[in-house]
Formats: C-alpha cells, structure tokens, sequence
C-alpha cells in the first residue's frame, strides 16, 4: 500500500476556484481500480496551503491514474509543494 501526502501552496485568493477545479479529478481517483483515499482539502490555518492526501493498493494502479499530472492550468497555480509517497508495509489500529 502507498500513502502520497503532503501540501501544496497557491495564492490565497486562488484557492477556492483551485480546489473547484480538483473536483473532477478527486472523482475520477475515486472511482479508480487501487485507490482506497483520495482527498484535496483546504488548509484551516494557512490561506494559501491545500492539504494532500491519497492511498493507493499498488504503484501500478497509481501511475495508471497518474498519468501525465496535473493539468498545465493547475500546474501554473502551484507556488510551492512538499509531497511525498510512503511505503507502508503493515496496518493496525492507532
């Protein structure tokens, strides 16, 4: 199993309409075969932060809903980006 998580920075008068236009790709992770989680979520502190979080069964199934990446549009608006991909190699409760 694979966990990407971390945060992206857009300008804060940009997020809203940012995470608007996620909304397709959040459903279309979704309803891919391999993805358990995925979520794009507005950072409650930071204006200009939107929290990443996915979990995936395989590297297969996230690199064939991966693609090509985000949209150039959307690619423009980043600022900055600190997201990463764990391996996890067991579950248990907390």
């Amino acid at each position: 199993m694979l966990i990407v998580s971390g945060w992206i920075a857009v300008d804060p008068e940009a997020r809203e309409g940012y995470l608007a236009g996620c909304r397709r790709v959040v459903e279309e992770a979704r309803a891919t075969p391999g993805c358990l989680d995925f979520v794009l979520s507005a950072d409650p502190l930071e204006a200009d932060r939107i929290t990443v979080y996915e979990r995936w069964a395989s590297d297969a199934e996230l690199a064939g809903f991966r693609g090509s990446g985000p949209e150039p549009e959307q690619t423009a608006e980043i600022r900055d980006a600190q997201v990463h991909k764990y391996r996890i190699s067991a579950i248990e409760p907390p």
